[in-house]
């Protein structure tokens, strides 16, 4: 949107036949007395608050009454270019703008833009761990009182680095959406001016709502203090309220809700979709004030906010014609941005089209359905996003009864939490009353942390990559904690990659192979043993994830071990939401055996969640080797974590380093679907039924410290994916096996499940008994079989005598690749795969067949 647009769109919509004022005045006797606009900004609401009975509700601020984007950002940009022309552009320059939380921190934000080059911050409720405060005030009439400020830059509220010798005195522009007595912008002066004195302070409103003795005091408070301090003011006035009317709102509001439902009932109809839109926010832009904003992020958002809403705009689909963005209480910016860029994607000019923003909030405030009352409707919903002063209801106002098509909920992603995609949660309120819930998440912006000797943490991880840019799966099953490397050459020929393995030359996770193209042949083996093995693949899906919240719930969240665990993790999602109407958080995040996990995308998931709540999840079991290797990986990360003083939100217990897994025959976890060592279809293919992804990689000239690993997506195997196919005939089965899941659910919970690790014991003894004499290249079961034939140099196939057609797609794939299958006896799996013990290129014909013998 443009700087001039911003001011033209200033005094639209702000007029109602009836005054929203009128419902509180009329019963309690106050009144609004002031310019002839006053009553078109501001409404009247009655507040659940002991200190205050009356709530002024603005119609142009965007928190509690839905407004045009356009409308609320030109409000505040308005007044921005007022104090510029008050203090000139050379002062200006050097000034720093401060908003309040948490309604005044998309306002301060605006005015901030209206300066054009001033830096901004707003106060916080919300401590940060690791980020020191610069200061603090009370806020004495709010329901939450105490402010914090937390700048990255600490010299930010002490002047301009660059406004050379005389930067202590750069002005200070204070907003809040309110200047009704001036208390909390008075503790904040005193503060800051205890700290950094200063020569000139901006006080910046959209109403002035003072009474005379408040104003004598603020010039008094001046005069104090030595400094000038300015007021500019949208509009002013001042509010009447008679005696005894904290006693008798207090009466009302309690009388008003034995009456009637707090919030409107719940649809009738079918919930509305939720639809995860992946913005693809800019790198390094924070998602707000709360540590700083500076003139540099502001030219980086204004350049990708075009982009970002042709996102959402895509995502709303073609027959959208009204949308809300809904911001996340002190996250007001960024949803007004992109709701301001929406308006012009829309077209929201057009008559047919019509954008609307507000934003939930922790306000309390009682809800009337009466066209001269502020707050028509209200929702209420659990806090998601582990506020420090505990759990408590949060709310959004106005949103439910008014007609939105579509209603895009922008969080931060420190709020993107289980409790937000709880059966009551906001996602689930709100899709009672719209036709189609977008979720939008902005990565939370975590200040560097001071530095540490051999470590230097990025400022900010990136988000997870989400479909449809990465991978088939939809954006909401799975969130890869992954860089994309689509477009880096990592494939080589299978004997090249086995020789370098093997010669010590390389690790196998530097390079992919490339990718089995089934043939039609296979291709139909797939297809058949997905429909004959569907519906027990689903009792396991559904065992593992029934003993996975028993144990782990309420609500654990998944994180695959990409990417033979994605697909069961995505299943394993699909089960909980079936069954239970859980949304459960699902990520895919690498491991690799021999250099460990991903350091930071466990660092990540600590940031987002808590670590105890983390459920690592694979496809099977083989010898344990990976079983091993998460355990001393997680052990060695909290160590390294203690050693240098990082720890996870509010001390909380560390990850649990225990898999869970669909089948596990080796005998190696307390946590699966099933012990028997059966076809899992999944296994039998690569990236297409992976969400076209690859094996991860991890090299050090593409993977930096403070990188995600490393994959591909194979965009161009999309006629061939057979991913989504996967997931639908197993969740097809669901209610087919419910009764099964619960009986074997209740038995295995009463068993005792301790690992055996009977299939180690296996392949310590085949390797001897083969000559191998190594147990990294004897793969047993049939997943880990069909991963010899698919991407190794195989030696021969061991086949448990007998073994039926769990073993046909194995059988194929080894005449195909001319590989002996040895039927054997006392074999603790179905089958082993063996990769060539001494592998030079010479090993393997031309064609890539193995030779017979060592």
């Amino acid at each position: 949107m443009s700087e001039r647009a911003a001011g033209q769109e200033t005094r639209e919509e702000t007029v109602d036949v009836v005054w929203s004022g009128s419902w509180v005045a009329e019963r309690l006797g106050v009144a609004l007395e002031g310019d002839g606009e006053l009553r078109e900004l501001l409404g009247l609401a009655l507040r659940r608050n002991p200190k205050r009975a009356h709530l002024l509700v603005s119609n142009v601020l965007g928190k509690h009454v839905p407004q045009r984007p356009s409308v609320v950002y030109g409000e505040g940009f308005a007044l921005g270019e007022r104090v510029r022309e008050l203090l000139g552009a050379e002062e200006a320059r050097r000034a720093v703008v401060l908003g309040y939380a948490e309604t005044a921190t998309g306002l301060g934000h605006a005015v901030a833009d209206g300066l054009r080059d001033a830096p901004y911050l707003h106060s916080t409720r919300r401590p940060v761990p690791g980020v020191e405060q610069a200061g603090g005030f009370e806020e004495s009439h709010s329901h939450a009182t105490s402010h914090l400020l937390l700048p990255e830059d600490r010299e930010l509220l002490a002047g301009r680095p660059d406004a050379g010798a005389e930067a202590g005195a750069s002005v200070l522009v204070l907003v809040d959406d309110e200047f009704s007595t001036g208390n909390t912008v008075l503790n904040t002066i005193r503060t800051l001016h205890d700290l950094h004195p200063r020569e000139r302070y901006v006080i910046v409103a959209l109403v002035d709502m003072r009474s005379p003795e408040d104003r004598d005091r603020l010039t008094a408070f001046a005069a104090e203090i030595g400094a000038r301090v300015d007021l500019v003011a949208r509009s002013s006035g001042t509010v009447a309220l008679p005696d005894g009317v904290l006693e008798h709102g207090q009466a009302l509001v309690a009388a008003q809700e034995a009456e009637a439902p707090v919030s409107p009932p719940r649809s009738a109809q079918v919930p509305a979709p939720v639809t995860r839109v992946d913005l693809g926010w800019p790198a390094g832009v924070p998602d707000g004030g709360r540590h700083g904003f500076t003139p540099v992020h502001r030219a980086a958002l204004e350049s990708a906010l075009p982009v970002l809403a042709e996102r959402i705009a895509g995502a709303l689909g073609s027959d959208v014609r009204r949308v809300l963005v809904l911001g996340f209480e002190e996250l007001m910016y960024a949803p007004l941005r992109l709701g301001t860029a929406l308006e012009e994607v829309l077209g929201a000019d057009a008559a047919d089209t019509e954008v609307r923003y507000s934003t939930t909030t922790r306000s309390p405030v009682l809800a009337v359905d009466d066209p001269g009352y502020a707050i028509r409707t209200r929702l209420v919903f659990p806090a998601h996003d582990d506020p420090a002063d505990g759990p408590g209801d949060r709310y959004a106002y106005n949103v439910a009864g008014a007609g939105f098509d579509a209603v895009v909920a922008v969080v931060d992603s420190a709020a993107d939490t289980p409790e937000l995609h709880a059966p009551d949660g906001l996602l689930a309120r709100l899709a009672e009353h719209t036709g189609h819930v977008l979720l939008a998440v902005i990565p939370s912006y975590t200040p560097a942390p001071a530095p540490v000797p051999h470590r230097q943490e990025p400022s900010v991880l990136p988000e997870p990559l989400r479909g449809p840019d990465f991978s088939s799966y939809a954006p909401e099953d799975v969130g890869w904690l992954l860089q994309d490397l689509s477009d880096t050459e990592l494939e080589a020929p299978t004997e090249e990659r086995e020789e370098a393995i093997q010669s010590g030359g390389a690790h196998y996770a530097e390079s992919l192979p490339v990718e089995y193209q089934p043939s039609p042949e296979y291709q139909a083996l797939f297809t058949a043993a997905l429909d004959t093995s569907a519906a027990r693949i689903a009792r396991a899906v559904g065992t593992v994830t029934e003993t996975v919240l028993a144990e782990r719930g309420p609500r654990p969240v998944l994180v695959s071990l990409a990417r033979a665990g994605t697909p069961v993790g995505v299943l394993m999602r699909h089960w909980a939401r079936h069954r239970h109407g859980l949304d459960l958080p699902h990520y895919a995040i690498s491991i690799v055996r021999g250099r460990g996990i991903d350091a930071n995308a466990l660092r990540w998931l600590a940031a987002h969640h808590d670590p105890a709540d983390v459920v690592f999840v694979d496809g099977w079991t083989g010898k344990g080797a990976i079983t091993r290797e998460l355990a001393a990986a997680i052990s060695e990360f909290e160590a390294q974590e203690r050693a240098e003083g990082a720890t996870g939100p509010g001390g909380r217990a560390g990850f649990d380093p225990e898999i869970a897994v669909l089948a596990d025959p080796g005998g190696c976890v307390r946590t699966y679907g099933t012990r028997e060592d059966y076809l899992i279809p999944s296994a039998c293919l690569n990236s297409t039924v992976s969400g076209l992804i690859s094996r991860t990689v991890l090299r050090a000239d593409l993977v930096g410290p403070d990188d995600f690993h490393g994959a591909k997506f194979y965009r161009e195997l999309a006629g061939a994916d057979v991913s989504g196919d996967f997931l639908a005939a197993v969740a097809a089965r669901f209610d087919e096996v419910a009764d099964q899941v619960d009986a074997e659910a209740k038995e295995l919970l009463a068993a005792d499940r301790a690992p055996t690790w009977e299939g180690w014991a296996a392949v310590e003894r085949i390797s001897e008994e083969y000559g191998i004499h190594d147990v990294n290249l004897v793969k047993p079961g049939v997943g880990e079989t069909t991963r010899v034939l698919l991407r190794r140099v195989p030696w021969k196939i061991l086949a448990k005598r007998g073994a039926g057609t769990d073993l046909e797609h194995i059988r194929l794939l080894a005449e195909q690749r001319g590989v002996p299958v040895e039927e054997v006896d006392d074999l603790p799996y179905s089958c082993v795969g063996l990769i060539h013990p001494r592998f030079t290129r010479g090993a393997t014909g031309a064609d890539g067949k193995a030779v017979q013998g060592a």
